[in-house]
């Protein structure tokens, strides 16, 4: 298992979206892995439901993008620790040659993405949406 270093994320704003000056994104932690043939994406994304995200495929691409809501806390606190990232994220994901983005499987449970991506018969262009179901 090997950790997905950021120089491997593209970023980029949705196609016709333009960024506002204040606007922030960030981007989760991720592991990439082989297992039994298949590559294994898994995403932490704590705090965020299956309708809250988006997978698309271009090409050798995966694109992942979301939205995390900042709630449960009173809009006057004075922060003295912030680690965690709310508000929108979009990364985008290059898949190594050998594997069907087609074919991909994505489950959303426990606060994790899991994105198993099974080896290709042969590459394809055309973009897709991939399903997240609920658990594995």
């Amino acid at each position: 298992m090997c950790k997905v270093n950021s120089s491997l994320y593209v970023r980029k704003s949705s196609p016709g979206r333009l960024e506002s000056a204040g606007e922030t994104h960030w981007i989760p932690n991720t592991d990439v892995y082989v297992t039994e043939g298949i590559l294994v994406i898994k995403v932490e994304l704590a705090g965020m439901r299956r309708e809250d995200l988006e997978l698309t495929v271009e090409g050798n691409r995966l694109m992942i993008s979301g939205q995390r809501p900042d709630s449960g806390r009173n809009t006057k606190c004075k922060f003295l620790v912030m680690e965690i990232n709310y508000g929108p994220f979009e990364c985008v994901i290059e898949i190594p040659p050998g594997y069907d983005l087609t074919e991909a499987k994505a489950a959303h449970q426990n606060g994790f993405l899991r994105i198993d991506v099974p080896q290709a018969a042969r590459p394809t262009s055309k973009a897709v949406l991939v399903p997240i179901s609920e658990g594995k």
